[in-house]
């Protein structure tokens, strides 16, 4: 028998709200009420943040909701089967059966594999028809421990019943191919971590056989598949990947492996999941007409399909619409002018979704792009910043002043020579200026990584050195970082014209490290020297007079704005945007031109206030907070003092309509203080407790306050006037 779930972990047949946020919180509690997990709210925070990222319902009126969690201390199963249904995301309608994986941060490879086991039995219609029907919690149990091969298989499961046939795969199943065509051989090998879906005459049968159906309807693909090509049998490779890794990647892998055997199509899936992952067989790879990316993180070692022909999505749609990729992916082997993998690949890094770049529409790409550049450029900022901050503490203003020979700084660290001999200017001095000075060798990298990292992002590593060259380019043009976004996108998107080249298969090796770097960073930098780098530097020009010209109310109306932007969806598209804009900025700013600082500091108090209302609105009026709510408000004090505007993503989740608005008045609140009392920030993130790199930081809390008070009162108003109390939940041991 499994340890993974016990009659205490089932409900059946109960109203568990009609939002997914009310099931899941009802599932969290059942897990820390039997004593595997620590803590409601981290369980709960892990859970809802896996949530946002992709919707986890699949077809067949079936939810998977999964998150890995320190507060786990046991690797746990959940079932609930709820009325009313409730939609989960999925194309075909609302789930009622609902299973929450829940899995410690360190799971041993055994539970990790059995998780992933359920979530592959999860799309076999004679499972789910079982869970349906059961009468009563132990045989819900029973159900999962018989898919999971821990007990005996009820008898409607079994193989030789009408239900229990189409579920009897074979074991082991390296390869549909030589099992009379099933199709179904892939449990073992995906549990390994790869599987296959044969080549042989499977038709519509052999998939079904399996236990995997398609979201598609049989038809007769003879032309997508070998019969229909002079007897010639496509091969195709696929990649799922999660970021859990945990039930979507494995289930994609079935899907898409079903659909290819009803297809007749030769398909072998590499599963980069938590149960362990076996690469691909690099000649399977070669002989591979096209490949099938179905993830929502990065694909580790992408290099290797450089070349291949490429049909990609996130992983929800490898179980959605299994076929329709799998017919994609074929037109695409046909197509000379296809998109093809890039001469490079990543490593093992994990980006966001759709990270591939391939197949997503054009607005997208580019807010991924930009978003990713940003967030790999934060580093040197934060270092800098505070560095440059630290610096001016310990040694003073003065740094910044220039002498005749050079700057001040740099004199005082050759003339100091060392810790133990600091010159004539004092201990305190000396290192002030050595942390001034690694603070701006940090900053200097603003604008070449934010470049660098556009490109990446667009073109994965080849995109790399030609955009941190474009981006030094950037700064020689004095074009900042408006060249320096220019240049990324410029160089990402020739990186990834260049690698999309259909080249001899001797000269793909060459791809990455030669001739795309070479190509690429002649165009994209020669463009912004002989055609671009003017316009953008006269650009960048008038936008820093613009903004050391900013005063009074214009002032105020630009602190307004921004935070409104950073109180309307907590770390979302919108709340990126204000932040990327301030740290991109950062380091122009200095102490003739402070509008950038000013800038920084509005959207970093802006930022604290969401946690902090909310914190406050549950002191204020506790009784119209659940317990879990309440839970949730302490530890806001401290997300919100540390400028994590996350911190209010479980207020808004449960109540939405009134939180957003509450937050955004008192983001507002916040940074029109800020901007018309002229508060700076030389640091990106840390809120209170970077209070040395803040200027005039007794206005700066004077802001966070007004706006925190504003945001509390505002929410507890509308929950009083627009809203009946709610009752209490019973507190959870």
């Amino acid at each position: 028998m499994s340890d993974l779930i016990t009659p205490e972990l089932v409900t059946l047949d109960q109203n568990l709200g009609n939002e997914r946020s009310e099931v899941i919180r009802h599932l969290v509690q059942q897990v820390v009420s039997t004593g595997r997990a620590t803590g409601f709210d981290e369980l709960y925070s892990d859970a809802m943040a896996r949530e946002s990222k992709t919707a986890t319902g699949v077809p067949g009126g079936i939810a998977i909701p999964h998150c890995r969690s320190s507060a786990v201390t046991q690797a746990t199963l959940v079932m609930a089967r709820i009325n009313p249904p409730v939609d989960w995301g999925a194309k075909d309608g609302p789930a009622d059966i609902v299973f929450f994986i829940a899995a410690p941060e360190g799971a041993d490879q055994e539970h990790l594999q059995l998780l992933s086991k359920l979530a592959r039995s999860l799309i076999k219609k004679n499972f789910t028809g079982a869970l349906r029907t059961a009468a009563s919690p132990q045989e819900i149990v029973d159900l999962v421990d018989g898919a999971l091969g821990l007990g005996p298989v009820p008898e409607s499961q079994a193989p030789g019943t009408a239900s229990g046939a189409a579920n009897a795969a074979p074991a082991t199943g390296a390869s549909a191919a030589g099992t009379g065509g099933t199709g179904a051989g892939t449990t073992g090998a995906q549990a390994a971590g790869s599987t296959t879906a044969g080549a042989a005459s499977a038709g519509s049968g052999g998939a079904h056989s399996a236990g995997a159906p398609t979201s598609e309807p049989t038809a007769d693909h003879g032309n997508a598949g070998g019969a229909g090509d002079g007897g010639k049998t496509h091969r195709l490779v696929a990649v799922t990947a999660c970021p859990t890794g945990i039930a979507h990647t494995y289930m994609a892998a079935d899907s898409l492996a079903a659909a290819a055997a009803e297809r007749g199509i030769d398909l072998q899936v590499e599963t980069q999941g938590s149960a362990g992952s076996t690469p691909l067989d690099p000649s399977v790879i070669s002989n591979a007409d096209a490949v099938i990316f179905a993830t929502d993180v990065d694909v580790r070692d992408k290099g290797r399909f450089a070349g291949l022909p490429v049909v990609a999505g996130p992983v929800k749609r490898g179980i959605d619409e299994p076929g329709v990729m799998i017919d994609e992916a074929l037109a695409a082997a046909k197509d000379p002018n296809s998109r093809r993998v890039s001469g490079g690949g990543g490593g093992g890094e994990e980006r966001d979704p759709q990270s591939s770049g391939e197949g997503e529409g054009f607005g997208g790409q580019l807010k991924r792009a930009l978003l990713t550049g940003v967030s790999y450029m934060i580093p040197f900022v934060a270092g800098g910043g505070l560095l440059i901050a630290l610096g001016f503490l310990l040694g003073g203003y003065e740094l910044s002043l220039s002498d005749d020979d050079g700057t001040l700084t740099g004199d005082i660290i050759l003339d100091g020579g060392t810790i133990f001999d600091p010159g004539e200017e004092g201990l305190l001095t000396y290192l002030g200026a050595v942390f001034w000075k690694i603070g701006n060798l940090s900053l200097a990298f603003l604008v070449p990584a934010l470049a660098g990292y556009i490109a990446y992002a667009l073109a994965d590593r080849p995109g790399i050195a030609p955009g941190f060259t474009a981006g030094s380019v950037a700064l020689f043009m004095d074009t900042g970082f408006i060249g320096g976004l220019v240049g990324g996108l410029l160089a990402g998107y020739i990186a990834r014209w260049v690698g999309g080249w259909s080249v001899p298969s001797w000269m793909r090796g060459l791809m990455p490290v030669v001739i795309i770097p070479l190509v690429t960073s002649l165009i994209a930098s020669g463009l912004l020297i002989l055609v671009l780098g003017g316009p953008i530097s006269a650009l960048t020009l008038a936008l820093n007079d613009w903004l050391a010209g900013l005063s009074g109310a214009a002032a105020v109306v630009l602190g307004i704005v921004l935070g409104l932007m950073m109180g309307s969806d907590l770390g979302g598209p919108i709340n990126k945007v204000a932040y990327s804009f301030a740290v991109a900025g950062l380091g122009a700013g200095s102490f003739e031109n402070q509008a950038p600082w000013q800038i920084m500091a509005a959207v970093m108090a802006a930022g604290m206030v969401p946690p902090l209302g909310m914190a406050l609105a549950t002191v204020l009026d506790k009784q119209q907070f659940t317990m879990a709510l309440r839970e949730n408000g302490k530890a806001a004090w401290l997300l919100g003092a540390a400028f994590i505007s996350e911190g209010a993503i479980p207020f808004a989740a449960a109540d939405p309509f009134r939180v957003i608005p509450s937050c955004m008045v008192g983001g507002a609140v916040a940074g029109a203080i800020c901007m018309g009392t002229g508060v700076t920030s030389q640091a990106p993130h840390g809120g209170i407790f970077v209070f040395f790199a803040i200027g005039n930081i007794l206005m700066f809390i004077v802001a966070i306050l007004a706006g925190m008070v504003a945001s509390g009162l505002i929410y507890v108003a509308l929950k009083r006037w627009t809203a009946p109390k709610r009752a209490e939940e019973p507190v959870i041991a």
